[in-house]
């Protein structure tokens, strides 16, 4: 039987590791994070899924110290398996499988390496990502491609949406896999990373929107960041405004250059009027936490329109 200890969290690391389980490996040690208590945990629990099937879980701070190596040495694995674990895994950790480690990837490598790829590449308006089951090496998501699964994003996909096909297709892609994998017979095609691109983890403070920006640009960072990531924020006239949902409605013509951004409100209906002449539909807006509706707009603002520096 093929041995294997994983290392893995968030529902790419629970489907991925019920595929392994569905295949008849003995996963040995399941290595996993406690979760945050300051983060919104709206992801399923691998720690669950493991100790339902049996299997030891450990929670450390840091994987790479002897005593953890100690414990997945012990484990004999012929493979170690990253699902979307959130720490980087040491040379020591990666020489101990006799068959090779590997890693899934939310992108399409080398596209995207790095941090939370769906949602980076929603932000840079792509209309397609996908799930990369590779070897792993020292160097971040450089290893060898085994399998590639590709899914698509909508003009007005969210980053949950499209995160959630993008798990769909990690599982498939893994449940495709294996087998040649455990018999020896997988492909493995290098990657030129000269052709990809690495971005880095993001915080809630990256979310502040540049009224500079096209529409396109600004309706691609609230799709990107929107439930139940922390959202796209501006701070305006002394209040923090959080757009949730946006949706284009028209393109005028050119503005001028010096003409600003600004929000309108009209009847029932919030529109974002950008510096490129197009506007934008607010569909979710939030003043200083509370939802703010058309109605609500010059009561909060004294007006019915404002100007966004």
């Amino acid at each position: 039987m093929t041995r294997a200890v994983v290392f893995a969290y968030h529902n790419v690391g629970v489907r991925c590791l019920q595929v392994l389980l569905d295949h008849g490996v003995d996963v040995r040690l399941v290595l996993t994070h406690a979760d945050n208590p300051d983060e919104t945990i709206w992801f399923s629990s691998v720690a669950e899924l493991a100790r339902s099937r049996g299997i030891a879980v450990i929670m450390p701070d840091d994987p790479n110290t002897p005593d953890v190596v100690a414990q997945v040495r012990a484990a004999a694995p012929d493979f170690l398996f990253s699902f979307y674990y959130r720490l980087m895994l040491k040379r020591e950790l990666l020489l101990v499988p006799t068959r090779g480690a590997y890693n899934m990837h939310g992108s399409l490598l080398p596209r995207y390496r790095g941090r939370v790829p769906v949602n980076w590449a929603i932000i840079h308006g792509e209309t397609e990502t996908g799930a990369s089951l590779h070897a792993m090496t020292e160097r971040p998501d450089r290893g060898a491609i085994v399998i590639q699964k590709a899914v698509p994003i909508g003009a007005d996909d969210t980053a949950r949406q499209v995160f959630d096909r993008v798990t769909e297709a990690a599982a498939a892609a893994l449940d495709s896999a294996l087998p040649a994998l455990v018999a020896g017979r997988a492909p493995h095609f290098a990657q030129n990373p000269g052709e990809g691109s690495y971005f880095g983890g993001r915080k809630p403070e990256d979310g502040r929107i540049d009224f500079n920006w096209p529409a396109l640009r600004i309706h691609n960072f609230v799709r990107a960041l929107t439930h139940p990531y922390p959202g796209a924020f501006a701070d305006v006239n002394g209040h923090r405004l959080v757009f949730w949902r946006t949706l284009s409605t028209s393109t005028q013509s050119p503005a001028d250059a010096t003409t600003p951004a600004r929000l309108v409100a009209t009847g029932e209906a919030i529109r974002l009027e950008c510096r490129d002449g197009s506007a934008l539909q607010v569909l979710g807006l939030e003043c200083d936490g509370i939802a703010l509706a058309a109605g609500d707009f010059s009561r909060v603002f004294g007006g019915s329109a404002i100007e966004l520096a």
